[in-house]
């Protein structure tokens, strides 16, 4: 796969809106103060015609709009697109993006999260170009920035080394205080199934609320990225919206549409409904139930997802991932 550039000092970021824009807080306050930050770290900083709109559907502006950012973006001399929020609708730019025209553009990163799978997912498969699934503009706000959001710039400037988190946080924070940050108060508990040994393989998932809106659609490409990567997939996976009931639908979708037949491993982050039980279903039954007979290793409850923090994952990328002592550990191999 194409690996763009690593950013340096002086790299210019291009800020987009796929789905949401920046109009609400805390998310408009923290999008001024992380360009503020970006720009003390020694970057350029472009903003995007639509990253302050909210004039679309459940969006910042048209499906149209928004994909014409995008373009414009990819065709910049920009080197990271990076979007400004997650959201609902980012699946309805898809028939607008040209995805051979990026692929035949030089090649630059992507980032971004939640819904934001409908481009980190769609470009690794259509594009053949790797992309990171991480925080979005806004997260970089904090006066020392830490987590996640550090190593969502060491992966984009040539880090190859990440671990877990030690806590996780169940607070959050509100509009009334926008530059509050979240707490690491709650002990992790990686569970595994049938994970003893590394296992190594390429990286692709993302929400699974948007892989399984594109799986069967013309966008799903997943066969053709699979039969590329003989390597085998290492996939990693974490849920907003769905239930347990629904992540257990999810799982048999997926599996039955023929997406886990090369993968080495499934990786589950939190899901935002983690503790949540309907009919004795839980988040671990709902999965194993299904996949079990896969014979693969699983983890659960890895540091990805919508409860933070949430670790970035390159897209495309080769990667040994471990367990060690309970922390989960990537070692990028490209």
């Amino acid at each position: 796969m194409r690996k763009p550039a690593y950013l340096h000092k002086g790299s210019k970021i291009y800020l987009v809106a796929p789905s949401f824009g920046c109009t609400t807080e805390p998310y408009l306050t923290r999008l001024a103060v992380s360009i503020k930050n970006l720009k003390k770290m020694g970057y350029e900083v472009i903003e995007g015609p639509n990253i302050h709109l909210e004039d679309g559907v459940a969006a910042s502006t048209s499906a149209k709009a928004r994909a014409k950012e995008i373009m414009d973006a990819f065709a910049s001399d920009a080197d990271l697109v990076l979007s400004v929020g997650g959201g609902e609708t980012m699946c309805e730019i898809l028939p607008y993006i040209d995805f051979d025209k990026i692929k035949n553009l030089p090649p630059k990163w992507f980032m971004g999260f939640s819904d934001n799978t409908n481009l980190t997912a769609t470009i690794a498969m259509l594009s053949d170009t790797m992309t990171v699934y991480g925080p979005c503009a806004p997260q970089f706000f904090m006066k020392k920035i830490r987590l996640s959001e550090l190593d969502g710039l060491r992966m984009l400037s040539g880090e190859r080394h990440f671990e877990g988190y030690p806590k996780y946080s169940i607070t959050k924070s509100n509009k009334e205080r926008p530059l509050w940050t979240y707490r690491l108060t709650q002990p992790k508990i990686i569970t595994p199934h049938k994970f003893k040994a590394p296992v190594e393989g390429t990286l692709f998932g993302g929400c699974m609320d948007c892989l399984i809106n594109i799986c069967g659609t013309k966008y799903d490409k997943v066969a053709v990225f699979s039969a590329a990567h003989p390597e085998g997939i290492v996939w990693f996976l974490e849920a907003c919206d769905l239930n347990p009931l629904s992540l257990r639908r999810a799982c048999f979708q997926l599996k039955e549409a023929g997406w886990f037949q090369n993968a080495k491993a499934i990786l589950f982050g939190r899901p935002f409904c983690l503790n949540e039980e309907i009919m004795e279903i839980n988040r671990f039954n709902a999965c194993l139930d299904i996949l079990q007979d896969l014979n693969i290793p699983i983890l659960f409850d890895i540091d990805l997802g919508h409860i933070s923090p949430s670790m970035p994952i390159m897209t495309g990328a080769k990667a040994k991932v471990s367990l060690v002592k309970g922390n989960v550990i990537f070692d990028y191999l490209d």
